[in-house]
């Protein structure tokens, strides 16, 4: 990708206005703040046992057994308790193939208000910017939020960039490994920030996103009752046509500064064996093994 498009993409979009109007949901709390949340979340491999494209380096997903990403269950149970508390709404957002549906359908069976997927052809093959930036898009057409959250990290990168890379997008401060969120106020949010040898207090001006660890709660399970009674029009699905920017050499593969070299599942070579006999006997057959790995300089 041209540097100058790179430019144009990452530069700051003018930043969202806080929205404390009640956007449907729980009522408001006590000190006033209602809480209009967005959560991403994002579908990722049951199995570890997952095939790459060799030409591209993508994970080939088709045919894979697939779950909700298990740092996100901890943001949106964090999104749900700051509903409850404060009053507002939560929305969870997904990019993805159509079947990525099913953990919106979760996170709606968990407790959310209403649920979108971004899901267009363009999309596919995305790196880290192109995902972030196409995120960003989908989360300005759907309106104004104060909140957004994110897991710490998927499972299936592990990166762990999105988040702050979305909120460079929008123009938004962020926070990374929030461990616990101190104080909800008017205009900024206090937190605990767990950082390499110390846990670190800051405070941060609403809108903002955070991304959160898997210890700042115990997620919910799924209410059998409410998938039972799931409405699928809370599910709504977004694609480049309903984007401001419709260039597709900003999504997907094209819109991707960086590519991947070469990437391939590890392999698993384990060989068992069984060694018997004395003491000494034992020593010795050690001894050969460890030569014949080259673990050993036998020439010292």
């Amino acid at each position: 990708m041209p540097d100058s498009q790179l430019a144009m993409m990452t530069s700051p979009l003018p930043a969202l206005q806080p929205n404390f109007k009640q956007a449907g949901g729980s009522p408001a709390a006590s000190n006033g703040v209602i809480m209009n949340i967005l959560v991403c979340i994002k579908q990722v491999p049951s199995s570890s046992q997952v095939t790459v494209d060799e030409k591209t380096g993508v994970l080939n997903r088709n045919g894979v057994e697939s779950k909700m990403n298990p740092y996100d269950l901890f943001a949106i149970e964090t999104a749900l308790q700051i509903r409850e508390k404060q009053g507002g709404a939560v929305t969870v957002l997904s990019m993805g193939p159509p079947q990525a549906r099913a953990i919106l359908s979760e996170a709606l069976a968990m407790g959310a208000d209403r649920a979108c997927l971004l899901s267009d052809r363009n999309f596919a093959g995305a790196d880290v910017v192109a995902t972030s930036y196409t995120l960003s898009q989908g989360i300005r057409h759907l309106g104004a939020f104060d909140l957004i959250i994110c897991g710490k990290q998927t499972t299936d990168g592990d990166t762990a960039q999105v988040g702050a890379e979305v909120a460079e997008f929008l123009g938004w401060p962020h926070a990374a490994n929030v461990s616990a969120i101190e104080a909800i106020r008017a205009d900024c949010l206090d937190l605990a920030v767990n950082l390499e040898h110390t846990v670190q207090k800051q405070r941060i001006l609403l809108p903002c996103l955070i991304a959160v660890e898997k210890d700042l709660n115990t997620p919910r399970l799924p209410s059998y009752r409410r998938m039972l009674k799931l409405d699928e029009t809370k599910i709504i699905t977004l694609g480049l046509k309903d984007f401001s920017d419709h260039d597709e050499n900003h999504y997907g593969l094209a819109g991707s500064p960086t590519q991947v070299e070469k990437i391939f599942p590890p392999v698993h070579d384990h060989e068992k064996c069984t060694h018997t006999g004395t003491p000494d006997e034992l020593a010795g057959q050690m001894l050969a093994l460890l030569i014949r790995m080259k673990m050993l300089d036998t020439k010292a």
